[in-house]
């Protein structure tokens, strides 16, 4: 029986065997291996065709939701558009209905040009150029063969990419490093590019053909050259996803790496050369002949099978694949003993004589040392490194019991600004307990290289130097259901399932006033979501790039460049912000956000309203203004928790039959939806009705109040389908409000109709208590928060008996 394969996911399809350049640090032309020679110059088109099918055949037998495909070479635009176009087709054709395709192709860009990138376009090929810095770093190696710079030539192909029509494809630089340059200027030469990601790579070499180390530049050069950039990358804000700097700050927080030179993850990568032959990881080229080989091909063998190669289980076997020396450092979980290739040492007595082959540490490892434990240190001072695990254990004490003192406040139906604050702040713990699932979530997700990877960066850096910017984010109604969905539907394609951290990463950053970029998503209809801050509708793409600053954000799209000042919509009528309402100067004590834009407040699970007009936001304000000024007349022991709890409300969609809509979702709190009913009074009820539910759902994530496993259904008065108990529970503290609010009508006006409501409502609602209490499944906390409410209902009893003699004696009279 054949064991088990971990499968491959990163594919390297070779176009072309040759180059236009001569670069001199080249691992295929440069290096140990010489098997070019004997290549095909351009892959044939069975060799297209038999590759697609077997990555096909791989994805479908593992059950995989995306791969990752590089067209490589050589240089693989010399392969020529057709070439290219039959690639992707071939591609696209075999792996639709079976995954997600990402496709990508890593040039050295001379030779870029719009005929190239409309093809690309076409099928959704992002590029990936190699530039060593500025034209003196590049020129030290990338040249032609004659000598010639091949910089003007890459900065052309950069600066297309950087055009809106051609961004979407721009996927970002690979830098060689070479410590003779000055790693600032390369640094800055790179980030002036604008790149949404760049790849600092550490030059190939091996125990046998150590790397450069010019003379003074002392023991850890590269380390140095690094933490020099880290330094200023750092001090700027991070204003670029810099992978091999993201993948040891994930890696310190217990997450996974980015890239296959550090971390523990086994290696998922193979080789397709021109010819159909199955090879190892390029980078073994630099260490001997042939050492990448394999011996097996798309037309006698499949996937799995070049998967069960000694080589490649080698690179599969994270820390017992180490050597002692590697297993026993304490950085080895961040370092993952480095490349493959760079821990290889030739040995008197062959291969497998002690010293020999791959068991050895990197031949970096004093740099790699140096550089992760510099990390490190600084990160833990900004206080980076908590892995999520340990996260998620504090933010479950933090959003522990309530004090007894709010408990009471709250089981008796109401709750002042403290008691319903600290249900605010166990909600924003229990928003960041979701996004640190969710990280857990994304770091067990199969597909490498997800997008949207700079969020979790950026989302870090605020939690450390804006934290407030962070919890009004986290705090925003909607986080929360999103996160539930991302966590309750692992089946969806990455780039959907994951969206919604940077689009809360992007909110974050709007609120703090920072400059950041980060790509988001386009949701479907062709909108742009920042949570809390609008919704940007009408663009095109799958995702786009946005730049966040001090109260506005630009936007670009593969054919337009679009800007956004927050306050100022009618100058980009797309924008639909999320509109904000308040008393003003007669009351400036409450603020609404009225959302009409978000697409998750369909969570309320009644049909949202569309759009206001002006003309309806005006309608509201009056409505809201008068309701709220009723409320802190008639309704002091819910004003101040109303005021303190209540962010947001959704308009939703009113009833054909002219009934009254409202309702609160579970897993939204600090909004209601309501439907808006065109009177103060009506709005006023609703209101304090629908923030019961809010407040008790908060109640019931901190607190354990009843038996969950009871699956009873019990009566309630006010309808006629027995209800789960939870729905019991809910229903009878939501009409506690009910009660009073008519009882308050009542003794305010005189109207027969408000009494005979408080008299209806009060009956059922007793009732209900006494249900309640009567149930045999409350906890002692429970028991403790249903007297609450008993002891504000039963004194209303005498109340409701008193205005029952008077209608009775009205009526004999």
């Amino acid at each position: 029986m054949l064991a088990p394969v971990v499968p491959f996911r990163q594919f390297v399809l070779k176009l072309n065997s040759r180059c236009d350049l001569s670069c001199d640090h080249c691992y295929v032309y440069e290096h140990a291996d010489s098997s070019w020679r004997g290549l095909p110059k351009v892959a044939s088109d069975e060799v297209l065709a038999r590759t697609a099918a077997r990555i096909a055949e791989h994805a479908r037998g593992h059950g995989l939701r995306q791969v990752n495909v590089v067209l490589h070479g050589g240089e693989p635009l010399l392969a020529g558009p057709l070439r290219l176009r039959r690639a992707a087709q071939e591609l696209h054709r075999n792996l639709r209905g079976v995954c997600r395709l990402d496709l990508r192709i890593h040039t050295n860009g001379v030779t870029l040009n719009e005929r190239f990138l409309t093809l690309f376009d076409e099928f959704d090929i992002r590029v990936g150029i190699s530039l060593d810095g500025g034209r003196e770093a590049n020129d030290l190696h990338r040249r032609y063969a004659d000598g010639r710079s091949s910089y003007d030539q890459v900065l052309r192909a950069v600066n297309l990419l950087r055009q809106p029509r051609w961004r979407h494809l721009y996927a970002g630089l690979l830098c060689t490093i070479d410590v003779r340059n000055d790693p600032c200027a390369v640094y800055d030469a790179l980030v002036a590019l604008e790149p949404p990601r760049i790849d600092f790579l550490l030059p190939h070499a091996t125990w046998d053909e150590p790397p450069l180390r010019p003379d003074g530049s002392g023991d850890t050069p590269y380390a140095d050259w690094l933490l020099r950039i880290h330094e200023r990358w750092s001090s700027a804000g991070r204003p670029v996803p810099v992978r091999m700097f993201d993948s040891i700050h994930r890696t310190l927080r217990g997450e996974s790496s980015l890239i296959e030179s550090l971390g523990l993850a086994p290696a998922d990568l193979v080789v397709v050369e021109t010819d159909g032959s199955l090879e190892q990881a390029d980078s073994l080229k630099t260490t001997f002949d042939g050492a990448a080989a394999t011996g097996f091909d798309v037309f006698r063998h499949d996937f799995d099978t070049a998967a069960r190669h000694p080589g490649m289980i080698d690179r599969q076997q994270g820390l017992a694949g180490l050597s002692a020396q590697c297993r026993a450092c304490p950085v080895v979980e961040s370092c993952g003993g480095g490349l493959y290739a760079h821990r290889y040492r030739s040995a008197e007595g062959g291969f497998h004589a002690p010293g020999g082959g791959f068991d050895n540490p990197s031949v970096f490892c004093p740099d790699l040392l140096a550089l992760i434990t510099s990390v490190r240190d600084s990160a833990e001072t900004a206080g980076e490194t908590a892995a999520p695990a340990s996260r998620k254990e504090h933010h479950v004490m933090s959003a522990g019991l309530l004090t007894d003192t709010h408990f009471d406040r709250l089981a008796a139906g109401y709750g002042d600004a403290k008691a319903v604050g600290a249900l605010w702040d166990a909600q924003v713990e229990l928003a960041r307990m979701l996004l640190d699932r969710i990280a857990e979530a994304w770091a067990a997700a199969p597909e490498p290289d997800l997008p949207y990877a700079e969020a979790w960066d950026l989302i870090a850096r605020l939690d450390a130097d804006a934290p407030q910017a962070l919890e009004t984010a986290l705090a925003h109604p909607f986080t929360r259901s999103w996160a539930l969905d991302t966590l309750r539907l692992p089946d969806l394609p990455g780039a959907v399932r994951f969206g919604g951290v940077a689009e809360l990463a992007a909110s974050a950053a709007l609120f703090a006033g920072r400059r950041e970029k980060l790509m988001l998503p386009v949701r479907e209809g062709g909108e742009v979501r920042l949570p809390g801050h609008g919704v940007l509708r009408e663009v095109g793409g799958a995702s786009v790039l946005v730049v966040t600053e001090q109260g506005r954000f630009t936007v670009e799209t593969p054919d337009e460049h679009i800007e956004v000042e927050l306050r100022r919509p009618a100058a980009e009528p797309r924008w639909r912000p999320v509109r904000e309402r308040s008393g003003g100067e007669a009351d400036a004590s409450w603020r609404l956000r009225l959302d009409d834009t978000d697409p998750q407040r369909r969570a309320h699970h009644w049909d949202p309203a569309d759009s206001m007009t002006d003309g309806e936001a005006d309608a509201w304000q009056a409505e809201l203004a008068e309701a709220w000024r009723l409320i802190d007349a008639t309704l002091p022991g819910y004003a101040p928790g109303l005021r303190a709890g209540l962010r947001t409300v959704v308009p939703l969609r009113p009833a054909d039959d002219g009934t009254y809509v409202s309702g609160a979702a579970r897993d939204v709190f600090g909004t209601v939806g309501i439907a808006r009913p065109g009177s103060a009074e009506l709005m006023a009820l609703l209101l304090i009705h629908e923030f019961q539910h809010v407040k008790l759902g908060a109640v019931f994530d901190v607190e354990d109040l009843f038996d969950r496993s009871d699956a009873r259904r019990f009566e309630v008065p006010w309808r006629p389908d027995p209800r789960p108990f939870e729905g019991l529970f809910q229903g009878t503290y939501a009409h506690i409000a009910v009660v009073e609010f008519w009882r308050s009508r009542w003794r305010e006006t005189g109207s027969a109709q408000a009494r005979d409501e408080f008299v209806r409502w009060l009956d059922h609602t007793h009732r209900a208590v006494l249900e309640l209490a009567g149930s045999g499944i409350l906890t002692a906390r429970g028991e403790r928060f249903v007297a609450g409410m008993r002891a504000t209902v039963e004194p209303w009893l005498g109340e409701a008996a008193e205005a029952a003699r008077a209608v009775v004696g009205g009526a004999r009279g």
